[in-house]
């Protein structure tokens, strides 16, 4: 896919593709975009670049992530291409038994009960230790100075703000809560847009983070604040769970789809969902979108997200492997069963054998897909008082169900729904993507990567098109924007159509493409976020 390829345009949209020859940066909120080029032009590489574009998205975009959130990372360094798991495990006092006896059948979304060791800062420190090319105090520093000096609110932001705040008023009601409160809404509500926002606690978090090397989130002062925290409420989470965390460098999986290597972190996250489905697909043509390779879309998406959802879980803990999955015997099996009307998905038997994304590239060929998260927005609805630090709620998705194979467990990582994904051609990188939005997101993939491959779309066109959303057994969700005449046609094939009143569970979106023979970058942003692709 060269920067070159089409600029035909199939929807309305408000962005042009944006071109760079030294560097890019391209995510959800301008300032994030802005303090990632800034490390760029200060001698720094697309990985240090990725690092303040994520530590500063926690303070310009609290809404989505926040220092207690889990991240995942895809570097393509010096020729290679490398998978970071920075997802932390259930504590070690948790299980099933225990949570039964307290009265629970799930784990709730809010409290101490789904929250999990957090990743992201051991996902910086151990991306700034193995790649970085300045050290963390200065890469950290945007973030510290917008935390302290503040920034206004952009207006997507204060909408899912003022949404987080409606839904934590009504069921957020316990004491341990109140710092949410004191921290994200100090005047009594949410910020309006562009009304100022600071948070100085923010600031010294980060600081210290940057000062030890995130040391001191796993094993110093700052993990001393959470495990406190947690005993004060009877949370489960404690300091041994904290020492014992290690961001995993792990290799990437991929499937080979039409000459394009397309490739995901591999279980716990359900970026093996996306190349499951490509997987299915790479076995039809497609000469344009039409009806049917919208229903061919679908089908391939639903079977392989009912295979995801019954066997992904923390890798140690899987019956079936990623390969296993991933052969072209399943494929086959799979595509088979994909008729001319919707189906209901059930998952097969394989052969034995609320989160910020942003990617970033500099003038030496690195490039960086990077993603994190707290899950569903501001996460647990807990910060650490004193810290600003929001403690994520991905516990939320395991199951109770000894037989399930997600089932909680201690020191177990769950089914994680965060995913970058990259693509390579014939050994040689074209470059990083990633679509935001919870269980949405390995479906956005699937999106992407057709209408960059398939249909020949650039970066730009590519995240502008209008999205489908495959909800739960032949329902399926699509933008406003949506063609009418094809949703009629999908109609008549047994889907239930439905039309979203706006485009907020559609994820938000980024790609930067870049062409072998020239070097020239070329960067998208969706405009389903406030985002801004930054170059130079």
């Amino acid at each position: 896919m060269k920067p070159s390829d089409s600029t035909h345009y199939p929807y309305p949209s408000q962005r042009t593709v944006a071109y760079a020859g030294q560097g890019m940066v391209a995510t959800s909120q301008p300032l994030a975009a802005q303090a990632g080029l800034e490390i760029l032009k200060e001698g720094g590489n697309a990985v240090d670049a990725a690092i303040a574009t994520a530590a500063c998205l926690t303070v310009v975009e609290p809404t989505s992530n926040g220092i207690g959130s889990d991240a995942f990372a895809l570097i393509w360094y010096q020729g290679e291409l490398h998978g970071l798991n920075a997802s932390g495990s259930a504590p070690k006092s948790i299980s099933p038994t225990a949570l039964k006896k307290a009265g629970y059948d799930a784990i709730p979304k809010y409290g101490f009960l789904p929250v999990t060791v957090p990743g992201a800062p051991g996902a910086w420190a151990e991306c700034n230790r193995k790649y970085g090319a300045l050290p963390l105090t200065k890469v950290l520093a945007p973030a510290i100075k917008y935390a302290r000096k503040g920034y206004p609110v952009t207006p997507i932001v204060a909408l899912n703000w003022q949404r987080a705040f409606n839904i934590y008023s009504q069921n957020l009601q316990g004491e341990e809560y109140k710092s949410w409160f004191e921290t994200f809404a100090p005047q009594g509500r949410a910020p309006y847009a562009g009304e100022m926002w600071r948070s100085e606690d923010h600031a010294e978090t980060l600081e210290e983070i940057a000062a030890t090397a995130g040391q001191s989130f796993y094993q110093g002062k700052l993990a001393e604040k959470i495990e406190r925290f947690s005993r004060q409420y009877q949370g489960y989470i404690r300091g041994e769970d904290l020492a014992d965390f290690r961001p995993e460098w792990v290799d990437p999986i991929n499937v080979n789809y039409r000459g394009y290597d397309v490739w995901e972190i591999p279980p716990n996250g359900q970026g093996l969902v996306a190349l499951m489905a490509l997987n299915i697909l790479r076995g039809f043509s497609f000469d344009y979108q039409d009806e049917l390779a919208y229903h061919r879309q679908i089908e391939a998406l639903k079977l392989a997200f009912a295979d995801g959802l019954k066997y992904i879980t923390d890798s140690q803990s899987m019956s079936t492997t990623a390969g296993q999955l991933l052969s072209a015997d399943y494929a086959a099996q799979r595509r088979n069963l994909i008729n001319d009307e919707a189906a209901l998905p059930e998952a097969g038997t394989p052969p034995k054998g609320g989160t910020v994304y942003l990617a970033t590239a500099d003038s030496q060929g690195n490039m960086v897909s990077y993603i994190q998260s707290n899950y569903m927005g501001f996460g647990s609805g807990l910060v650490v008082p004193g810290t600003g630090i929001a403690l994520q709620n991905r516990g939320h998705n395991f199951s109770l169900d000894p037989n399930h194979e997600n089932v909680l467990a201690p020191g177990k990582r769950t089914y994680h729904t965060i995913i970058p994904g990259f693509i390579t051609r014939e050994g040689r990188p074209v470059g990083p993507f990633g679509v935001m939005g919870g269980f949405m997101q390995p479906q956005g993939h699937l999106q992407v990567v057709m209408n960059s491959i398939d249909f020949s779309l650039n970066p730009q066109a590519a995240l502008d098109s209008p999205r489908w959303q495959w909800l739960q057994d032949k329902t399926v969700l699509v933008e406003h924007s949506f063609p009418k005449s094809i949703a009629q046609q999908l109609s008549l094939r047994g889907h239930d159509i439905k039309v979203a009143l706006d485009n907020g569970s559609f994820g938000r979106g980024q790609i930067i493409w870049r062409d072998q023979s020239t070097g020239v970058l070329a960067g998208g942003t969706d405009g389903r976020a406030d985002g801004q692709v930054a170059c130079w």
